[in-house]
């Protein structure tokens, strides 16, 4: 069989209203119907990387160039010159030299876009949890909605860590405490609170332990029926568990080659590693956060000097995502593991007084790598300014829905807020175009 003529049936329904609107004719209400109500894609991969560009990346700097520009001279445009890769017609910045010979395993969204005024916390809180701030509701970020959904992947580890600071936007909101992370920010210690401290023996700490269990056994039985006291005490159950040296363990980088630490490159590429090691004890969702330690003065933040130096940002993150991708594909992990980059907007093309950029919410780029996908390929288009969408506009609902399609979670599926119905998106399609 012609595999151009395997059309599955979302693509037939696609077709067969193109051709009707090629051709002038009205496209029938059931074709419309049956595309609104077509099932969403499902995808087969089982865990996330979240790898966040705290400050906002210049997608004009890295993942879109356009006409290099001229910071002195205030002429709007790329910082740095464009490389080919090793898709045909896909082009990445120059400091991305190890990205763009991986380009088959990557898919660019560059038209992603939200309306939130172009201050940090609002879009920080956009790009982690879909929505609005509410009065009335907490909503759950993208990691604990992949937490609830799909549950540990392995006995005795947490189901999301975060390596960064704690923040509201990165929590389970109504979804519960049970949903939570744990954190860390020092990958060769790991996480805050599951080491005992110098002097504390294991007989002195099982002792310890089945005195908290007695007390909590006490107070529990004075609230029965409180559910937030039974979720408490089940993170606490929990933890107990991740003190043990069987998940404390991960956390010995030194396990791993000096040739592949190396290749990592610096502390954001060593948690990258950490993310992968993670992932072989099956934790479901990783957040890698970049910016904990600025090595060009200002993080991804580029405003005024910090772009002078922004390119040891993209190398970094170039060294890293690259030994990630080709890690997870040498452990036969990368098809089951979705890396997603993403900060919490992008920048324009224009630099602003001091040779930077300022914030631009408005259309910049999004990453998604492995997982499954029909990577390969940039989705959307933006102007020659790298201002405006051109085409194929994705909101970030849409890239919360792919990531969610993509470890097999139903996108038309609610959540709820006590006896409220919640979208498990705002509206969000997953891009179908990464979806076979």
């Amino acid at each position: 069989m012609n595999k151009n003529l395997n059309l599955s049936r979302r693509d037939l329904l696609k077709t067969s209203m193109a051709t009707a609107a090629a051709a002038g004719l009205p496209v029938s209400s059931s074709l419309l119907a049956a595309e609104k109500h077509a099932p969403p894609p499902i995808g087969k991969a089982e865990h996330v990387v979240f790898l966040w560009l705290g400050g906002g990346p210049a997608q004009v700097d890295t993942f879109d160039p356009k006409v290099r520009g001229d910071a002195k001279k205030r002429i709007p445009g790329s910082y740095y010159d464009a490389i080919d890769t090793s898709v045909k017609g896909v082009q990445l910045c120059e400091h991305l030299t190890r990205t763009a010979k991986l380009m088959e395993h990557v898919a660019l969204l560059r038209t992603v876009n939200h309306s939130v005024i172009d201050e940090h916390a609002a879009a920080i809180n956009r790009m982690h949890t879909g929505r609005a701030t509410s009065e009335t509701v907490v909503y759950p970020s993208v990691g604990s909605i992949v937490a609830h959904e799909r549950g540990p992947g392995g006995e005795g580890v947490p189901t999301y860590v975060v390596m960064g600071y704690p923040n509201l936007t990165r929590g389970p909101g109504f979804l519960g405490a049970k949903h939570g992370y744990i954190y860390l920010t020092e990958t060769d210690v790991g996480p805050a609170g599951l080491t005992p401290p110098p002097g504390i023996g294991s007989d002195r700490q099982s002792r310890r332990n089945a005195l908290l269990a007695k007390l909590r056994e006490g107070y529990m039985a004075q609230h029965k029926g409180d559910e937030k006291v039974e979720d408490y005490a089940g993170i606490a159950a929990d933890a107990l568990k991740l003190t043990g040296p069987d998940f404390m363990s991960c956390f010995n980088l030194n396990e791993e080659s000096k040739s592949l630490r190396e290749a990592y490159g610096g502390e954001f590429g060593q948690r990258c590693l950490l993310a992968r090691r993670l992932i072989q004890r099956g934790v479901r969702f990783i957040e890698v956060a970049q910016n904990l330690n600025f090595i060009n003065g200002t993080g991804w933040d580029t405003h005024n000097d910090g772009q002078l130096k922004q390119h040891l940002l993209i190398q970094d993150l170039d060294q890293a995502l690259a030994t990630l991708i080709t890690d997870l594909k040498t452990n036969k992990l990368l098809d089951k593991t979705v890396i997603a980059i993403a900060g919490e907007f992008g920048r324009p093309s224009a630099f602003d007084g001091g040779g930077g950029r300022g914030h631009q919410g408005a259309a910049f780029s999004c990453v998604l790598a492995g997982g499954g996908l029909k990577t390969g390929c940039a989705i959307g288009e933006t102007d020659e300014l790298c201002k405006t969408i051109v085409s194929r506009p994705i909101s970030v609902p849409d890239f919360f829905a792919t990531i969610f399609a993509a470890v097999g979670i139903d996108t038309n599926r609610n959540l709820f807020a006590g006896e409220r119905p919640v979208p498990i998106t705002d509206g969000g399609k997953p891009v179908a175009e990464l979806f076979g």
